[in-house]
């Protein structure tokens, strides 16, 4: 588990990046055409991570759980910024 949560503080850039020459600028895995929006949809659907990851052998199982936890932090971010102004 620890080795988990070393890997969840890697960089943003080696978890995500953008391009316009890939996927038209889309949000997708580093290092991959993978669009982010993939694995949303895959779980929004009642899909696992595993079964992303079978369908996406290209996407490393850090990057997912990284993005996953980044956007927890933001999300609670803005909800404390939210809460502040109000």
């Amino acid at each position: 588990m620890a080795a988990s949560m070393e890997r969840n503080k890697v960089e943003l850039t080696q978890v995500v990046s953008r391009d316009p020459e890939v996927h038209s600028g889309e949000l997708v895995f580093s290092g991959t055409r993978v669009p982010v929006e993939t694995l949303v949809a895959y779980l929004i659907s009642g899909s696992s991570i595993e079964e992303f990851l079978l369908d996406f052998p290209t996407v490393e199982r850090w990057q997912v759980e990284s993005y996953l936890a980044l956007s927890l932090v933001s999300i609670d971010h803005l909800l404390l910024e939210r809460l502040r102004a109000a």
